[in-house]
């Protein structure tokens, strides 16, 4: 009955706590690819590669169901893989969509036309090949009409945190805000549109301001996917064990792991 959680790196580790402690019947495997990270600088045809790869590998460990908890490959290489190389009997989902049903208020499975939402000015924080990709701005025009949305590539943050250096990232983060702030002084609400982003979640909400409402996705995603779950049950693998698998250096990613959760995490060779 086990579950993928697929990320570039460390970031999917926000997502996984929160379903984690949603589902905590639940066995998750996750597969950080920290070899080829960060993927917000590589091409689409690389991301989709890649992404398929680690799929594959978590279908090998019993997860019929494969949670992107990676932006840049929901954005890059979901629709892709859902449209031409998905098979019937599997399930690979984003993190896009619970965040977009929050925005703007309506419920899973609703297809009624878009319509104006209360939002009307968002800021997107993002990696590049994120912003690129322009899914959020495609993926919100399906349920909303009249939402001005300002993109900022957040480039170096991704690097940042999963090498450990919080000063570094919290400056990034401010010269960041600082710079879409210049596009749209005055933000409604802001989306952290990348799974590393909650771990600098006060940085950001420093940077807007305390009337900013600032959107993190790992608990959205939880309450989608538990949601998910019960409908769709038929998803749930084969797999019986929780595991952390990855392509980089195990010690180093499991000492990494263990200071973004600060609890004991552990690793193995994907």
């Amino acid at each position: 009955m086990a579950v993928g959680v697929f990320d570039s790196g460390l970031g999917g580790l926000t997502v996984l706590d929160a379903v984690s402690r949603r589902l905590p019947d639940v066995p998750f495997v996750y597969f950080g690819d920290n070899a080829h990270a960060p993927y917000g600088v590589r091409t689409h045809d690389d991301i989709f590669n890649l992404t398929c790869a680690a799929t594959e590998r978590l279908w090998e460990e019993g997860c019929d169901l494969v949670i992107l908890a990676c932006n840049t490959a929901s954005a890059a290489a979901l629709k892709r893989m859902q449209e031409t190389w998905l098979p019937k009997n599997k399930r690979v989902l984003g993190v896009f969509v619970p965040l977009i049903e929050a925005l703007t208020e309506r419920q899973w499975g609703d297809n009624s036309p878009p319509r104006e939402v209360a939002v009307k000015h968002v800021a997107l924080f993002a990696t590049p090949a994120t912003v690129a990709s322009r899914a959020f701005q495609r993926e919100l025009a399906f349920r909303a009409i009249g939402v001005d949305v300002e993109a900022q590539p957040c480039g170096g943050v991704v690097d940042a945190i999963e090498q450990g250096d919080e000063i570094l990232a919290e400056a990034l983060v401010r010269s960041h805000v600082e710079a879409l702030k210049r596009r749209m002084p005055r933000p409604e609400a802001a989306i952290l549109g990348c799974t590393h982003y909650p771990l600098m979640q006060r940085a950001f909400q420093d940077a807007l301001g305390a009337d900013v409402k600032v959107y993190s996705q790992a608990n959205l995603v939880a309450e989608s996917l538990a949601d998910y779950l019960v409908r769709r049950p038929e998803f749930i693998g084969a797999g019986t064990q929780s595991k952390f698998l990855t392509t980089g250096d195990p010690a180093y990613v499991s000492s990494k792991a263990t200071q973004f959760l600060r609890r004991q995490i552990t690793f193995e060779a994907a």
